[in-house]
């Protein structure tokens, strides 16, 4: 399996800011763009696999109404975790 508990509490650790903080925004958002790019390479391989596509586009759309609140919340903290993932926008 791609995404074990060691790999959840470490990007938890790295962004949200503990292990154990697993309901922070940044966390969370961290979360989405790894499963994301997950997703996106198995899609390379597997272009026929509908399913999988309709849970990466449902993904992106978590992920985009996550940054979405913390641009209006704390934009210090949404211009940090832009910067920290590499995402565009």
């Amino acid at each position: 399996m791609y995404l074990t508990t060691e790999k959840k509490a470490e990007i938890f650790a790295e962004y949200g800011g503990s292990a154990k903080d697993t309901g922070s925004s940044e966390g969370q958002v961290a979360l989405f763009s790894f499963r994301i790019s997950h997703l996106t390479g198995h899609l390379k391989q597997n272009k026929k696999d509908h399913n999988t596509e309709r849970s990466l586009i449902t993904l992106v759309g978590k992920r985009r109404k996550l940054l979405n609140y913390l641009k209006k919340t704390d934009i210090t903290r949404y211009r940090a975790i832009i910067e920290k993932l590499g995402l565009r926008k």
